[in-house]
């Protein structure tokens, strides 16, 4: 990790409404909804995943949830150009995985 990269995550964690892994169940269940979201951009370099929870998910706020490399769920609202490059590089990233694993 890159000095000062820990405090800033440690930072981010506090900032950003964090929630634990949810538990075994659909990502439809009302308890996975974010309350909030942040407008910080989240380092790519920490993710591995993300999902969507949207409105129509019965979601009163619509996020892109982020699994960080440590298990930290951080939710990030879907229409900020930072989450879009985000997702469009983990998208990326897993289709080069496949390509290389198959």
């Amino acid at each position: 990790m890159a000095p000062g990269a820990a405090p800033l995550l440690a930072f981010s964690l506090l900032v950003l409404g964090t929630f634990p892994a949810p538990a075994l169940g659909g990502a439809n269940d009302a308890e996975d909804c974010c309350l909030s979201v942040t407008q910080r951009p989240i380092p790519g370099n920490i993710v591995k995943a993300f999902r969507y929870l949207l409105l129509k998910d019965g979601c009163r706020v619509p996020a892109v949830v982020f699994t960080t490399l440590r298990g930290y769920q951080l939710c990030a609202p879907p229409d900020q150009p930072w989450v879009e490059r985000l997702i469009r590089r983990l998208k990326k990233s897993a289709a080069k995985s496949k390509h290389n694993s198959g």
